[in-house]
């Protein structure tokens, strides 16, 4: 049945009700047509309303079963009347109990539909709220019936069943007005609850002709009621299918309409008094009770909602302490931020106290980051920041400016705490499960006269940089001259950068030949820029990250040059390249897919490519160590250059993957001396020999050099003596003069 249908149907059998009930105050008529309506209504309210829903199908189920019962009920009133003697509407126990069902089925599907959270208290305020409502309601109710109560409870007037039917459906009314006032419709459209709240209504007036029917006892009040129930039953059901067809979203509540309602229930029971009082009206000691009554309810609800302002503002403060510490400390440490230590240092400084400022930040705390997870590295962020604090003296503060970078200031002349902060730092630390060995780099910069909190952590942030540069777990205090060279690698790192974008930069290969015949056997690809050094510009690069892309052009153009030597030379190329590959570049994830993806571009095959890596840049393993491990597996060969001037633990020698050990140009000036040096020099080709390695000598400058590392092992070697480094034109002639020689 379209719903159209069925609302003009409803329409016409309410009105058909209403004209026979009208008609029966003047004519007797047939008891039997004022129940013919119902047989329409009430099966076209089933219908409808089983229909309706989307989400709050439920909801609707319960409203078509609690018609289905209200039907029953009409049928049981039916069966009352007819087989009574036709002089009274006498309600049986049963249709009483049936409409009741009804009633409460109704009320059980307002319970379930799904609202708003609320907290204790509001709870406390609705429960008031509804307790002086429903006073309000008793109230009046008491009000409006005492006159009549004699005449109400005469059997021929229905008796006190009717009266609990009436008062059940004014509950109805009132519980589905403050529930969806206080807890919102949920998946129920807001409208179409206000019109079912409309039934209790109805249900409330239909009573109020109960008078009428009592001296007409032809006529049914009952249908009426009932028939135009049913209209607002569909009206409702199709105000639900039209919101779920169109998708539109539900009225959200207002919560703050609920709030009005215990002051109007006050005014209302107060006014009526009053006119109770004006009229003398009976029973007004009924209707003083009940407005004494929701006075003290609603009294009660100030008293609530004042403990509830309070509560809030109480809230609301330590909200506002919250938020000013979280504008001025760090969330992860709870250290103090910038903010805070930029204005201790400026109100340190305008003392005239002595101030120093230091700068802390943790060597290859990313590797931490990306080998065990962010929340060790948070873990250790908060450790380190405790253990800082621990070693503070009286005046001092560590705050945290971010990452893993942290700054304190000390009052006074005496910089002894940074040293004990730096030696405490070298223990480990347990943070998430692991125990950690961490470095950290520390700029120190005492103030000067003049100077400002800015130019202070400027200088200290100079200062740490010197220190990464000069390796790790240094303390390095600020020096002018700092300023000077930061300020010419920065210039010198901008060149650079235009220069490699602008193709000034170009590749020498210098010869590692085979001993003691000196025949090529491969090269190392040197980076050159114009007349300056390498010295110079690789430093800035690596410390602006430029090292990153220029090692990236660097791969390349050697793979591509190592290509274009097997298609010239065939086999009499050198066997492999070496690239230098910078700590920078090993930190950056991905860098071995980066060198897988150069081999595949140029076609290099991995066996013809040796990696050149410093023992520093991966004796503290992490990603730098994973990534080369990845490069290895690709079948790229592994060089530890400049061996013996790190770390040296013989253990790296087990957990990196090399094949070549490159043994430092520092060892082999002095082999031929028989001093230290040339023990040093014996005792790597003894272990390189144990470990399956091959030994390359680096800086070989003299003949005699070159035959006393053949003598002790050698049988590669690369220097001066052999060949500076070559323009790629030159190595098929210098492999020929080798050969020839």
């Amino acid at each position: 049945m379209r719903t159209s249908r069925a609302v003009a149907a409803c329409v016409s059998l309410v009105v058909a009700a209403t004209t026979i009930f009208a008609a029966g105050l003047v004519h007797r008529i047939p008891a039997v047509l004022g129940w013919l309506p119902l047989l329409g209504s009430v099966p076209i309210s089933v219908i409808v309303s089983w229909r309706a829903g989307g989400q709050g199908r439920a909801f609707w189920r319960y409203m078509s079963v609690g018609m289905v019962l209200m039907g029953l009920g009409a049928a049981g009133s039916a069966r009352d009347y007819f087989s009574g003697d036709e002089t009274g509407q006498r309600i049986s126990e049963l249709t009483a109990v049936i409409d009741v069902a009804g009633l409460l089925v109704m009320l059980l599907g307002l319970m379930r539909i799904p609202g708003a959270r609320r907290a204790r208290i509001e709870w406390a305020r609705f429960g008031l709220d509804i307790a002086a409502v429903i006073v309000t309601v008793l109230t009046f109710s008491v009000h409006l019936i005492y006159p009549r109560w004699s005449e109400w409870m005469d059997d021929s007037a229905g008796g006190a069943t009717a009266v609990l039917v009436l008062i059940g459906a004014g509950c109805v009314c009132v519980f589905a007005f403050v529930k969806v006032a206080f807890t919102g419709t949920g998946p129920i459209d807001r409208r179409a609850l206000h019109v079912l709240a409309l039934t209790g209504a109805v249900g409330a007036g239909g009573g109020s002709l109960a008078p009428l029917a009592a001296a007409h006892p032809y006529v049914n009040s009952g249908a009426v009621t009932l028939s135009t129930t049913c209209l607002l039953v569909v009206l409702a059901a199709q105000r639900q299918t039209r919101a779920t067809r169109t998708g539109r979203p539900l009225p959200r509540p207002v919560p703050r309409r609920l709030s009005v309602m215990p002051y109007t229930a006050v005014l209302a029971t107060g006014g009526l008094l009053l006119f109770g009082a004006i009229t003398h009206a009976t029973g007004l000691v009924a209707v003083a009770i009940g407005s004494v009554t929701v006075t003290l309810l609603v009294a009660a609800r100030q008293v609530v909602a004042l403990r509830d302002n309070v509560r809030l503002l109480d809230d609301l403060d330590a909200r506002g302490r919250e938020l000013a510490h979280q504008a001025t400390h760090d969330v992860l440490t709870g250290l103090p931020n910038r903010t805070v230590l930029t204005c201790e240092i400026t109100a340190a400084l305008a003392a005239g106290e002595p101030v120093t400022v230091a700068l802390i930040d943790l060597d290859d705390f990313k590797a931490i980051n990306d080998d065990l997870g962010h929340a060790v590295g948070d873990a250790l962020i908060i450790a380190v920041g405790e253990r800082i604090a621990a070693q503070l003296p009286a005046g001092g503060m560590v705050a945290r400016l971010g990452g893993d970078e942290y700054a304190l200031l000390l009052l006074g002349d005496d910089t002894a705490p940074l040293a004990a902060v730096a030696a405490e730092l070298r223990l480990p630390v347990r943070a998430g499960g692991h125990d950690l060995v961490v470095e950290s780099s520390i700029g120190l910069a005492p103030a000067r006269h003049g100077d400002t909190a800015g130019e202070l952590l400027r200088r200290a942030d100079v200062a740490m940089y010197s220190a990464k540069g000069q390796g790790k777990g240094r303390l390095v205090r600020y020096d002018p001259v700092m300023d000077q060279r930061s300020a010419e690698q920065s210039r010198l790192a901008a060149d650079l950068r235009t220069a490699l974008d602008a193709g000034e930069l170009h590749l020498l290969y210098q010869p590692i030949v085979s001993l003691p015949s000196g025949a090529l056997h491969g090269v190392e690809a040197l980076v050159r820029w114009g007349t300056i050094s390498p010295v110079e510009f690789i430093p800035a690069a690596e410390r602006t990250g430029l090292i990153v892309p220029l090692g990236a052009w660097i791969l390349e153009e050697a793979c591509r040059q190592a290509v274009s030597w097997r298609l010239e030379l065939g086999d009499a190329a050198p066997r492999t390249v070496s690239v230098n590959v910078s700590a920078r570049q090993l930190r950056e994830a991905g860098f071995a897919a980066e060198v897988d993806q150069v081999l595949r571009r140029t076609g290099l095959a991995p066996g013809a490519l040796t990696v050149e890596v410093t023992e520093t840049a991966v004796f503290d393993g992490g990603t730098a160590l994973a990534e080369l491990k990845a490069i290895a597996a690709l079948g790229v060969n592994i060089a530890l250059d400049d061996f013996g001037t790190g770390h040296s633990s013989l253990g790296l020698l087990r957990t990196c993957p090399a094949d070549i050990l490159k043994v430092d140009k520092s060892f082999v000036d002095d082999v031929t001396d028989n001093g230290h040096a040339a023990v040093v020099v014996a005792a790597l080709i003894g272990i390189c020999d144990g470990m399956g390695l091959r030994a390359v000598a680096e800086g070989v400058e003299t003949a005699a050099q070159a035959e006393e590392l053949h003598r002790l092992g050698y049988r590669y070697a690369q220097g001066y003596h052999f060949a500076r480094p070559l323009p790629a034109a030159e190595i098929a002639t210098y492999r020929a003069v080798r050969a020839a020689a």
